[in-house]
């Protein structure tokens, strides 16, 4: 979510000033300058988070407002917006939820449709999302909702042959991402002696870092599954991947998946969410059935075999197409006041 609205604030920086407002000592404070050039005209503003001084920190996010002369809040995800319901309260600032994930239990307390009757705007990163988002979120008379799908980059890239295949998925190692499914299907290569490795881009969840080891260490093939971490360089292993094995349980868009198309891999995922949306916009990929591990297993052996084609060049148009920076930002300046 950080580095999400750290792109979108770049992004719009060309057209507008922006102010990037944030808790002090948070990841994005400690780190805004690794990613935020002097070049982008972007002004970063702290406020002192914390629950127990809660009215000190609206009074600063209100001054932060006053003296910036802020018109529009782009506000990303639903965490704590009671704090910002009454930082803004009895001003006339537009105010956009954008939202990444799909809520799995709807806000439908007084208490929530007093807060989210203040939001003007939902912005969803996908239809599913989009769907999601009305059914899950109370709407003022005046709320509207709009799907603005995040932009992906074409890079330039040349793909060299592997001695051995290359599988890879990139994302937090976290339950319900699909690390776990994506190694069980590994053992079918092993049963048909088809030399692999296999890359774990991503970081640890750290309430489901034991759970992940203990299955890890008992795979007798984990010398073939290399655990990477996170990287600031994974675009290096979207490269080299020849396979990008992805049966997340489901995604509010999938970043990463729609990146391992850009970068000519053949993808597999499970049957949910965005994916559904992604195989009826035209991308051309593997899709197997929701959680069945041993769908899973003979699409990656079909693949290995070169038993599947792939349209490459196809993929990369369709991502032109819809992804282009230039349609997310001109959907965000129609929206803004």
């Amino acid at each position: 979510m950080e580095l999400d609205s750290i792109k979108l604030a770049k992004k719009l920086s060309n057209s507008l000033k922006i102010v990037f407002i944030t808790k002090k000592d948070g990841f994005i404070d400690k780190n805004f300058y690794n990613y935020i050039s002097k070049d982008n005209d972007i002004t970063l503003e702290c406020f002192e988070k914390n629950d127990i001084l809660f009215f000190k920190a609206i009074l600063d996010f209100k001054n932060i407002i006053k003296k910036c002369n802020i018109k529009n809040i782009i506000y990303f995800g639903t965490s704590k917006l009671q704090f910002l319901y009454c930082a803004i309260l009895g001003t006339d600032i537009n105010l956009i939820l954008r939202h990444g994930t799909t809520r799995a239990k709807p806000k439908g307390s007084l208490f929530h449709k007093i807060i989210y009757s203040r939001v003007d705007i939902h912005i969803a990163i996908s239809e599913h999302l989009l769907e999601n988002v009305k059914k899950s979120f109370p709407f003022g008379k005046n709320t509207k909702s709009f799907l603005i799908y995040p932009s992906i980059e074409i890079k330039e890239y040349r793909k060299e042959k592997n001695q051995k295949l290359n599988i890879l998925h990139v994302g937090r190692i976290v339950k319900g991402k699909g690390q776990l499914d994506a190694i069980k299907a590994c053992e079918i290569l092993i049963q048909n002696d088809i030399d692999f490795e296999f890359f774990i881009v991503g970081g640890y969840e750290e309430n489901f870092k034991k759970e992940f080891l203990e299955f890890y260490n008992k795979i007798e093939y984990k010398n073939k599954i290399k655990l990477i971490g996170f990287s600031d360089g994974v675009e290096k292993y979207f490269i080299k991947a020849d396979i990008f094995l992805f049966p997340s349980y489901g995604e509010g868009f999938g970043n990463a998946f729609i990146e391992s198309l850009s970068f000519g891999c053949k993808a597999i995922a499970y049957k949910n969410t965005t994916f559904i949306e992604f195989k009826k916009l035209g991308f051309n990929f593997e899709i197997v059935e929701n959680r069945s591990t041993d769908k899973l297993k003979i699409s990656l052996l079909n693949i290995a075999k070169n038993s599947v084609e792939f349209d490459i060049d196809k993929n990369k148009k369709l991502i032109k197409d819809n992804f282009s920076e230039e349609t997310e930002i001109k959907k965000y300046l129609e929206i803004l006041v």
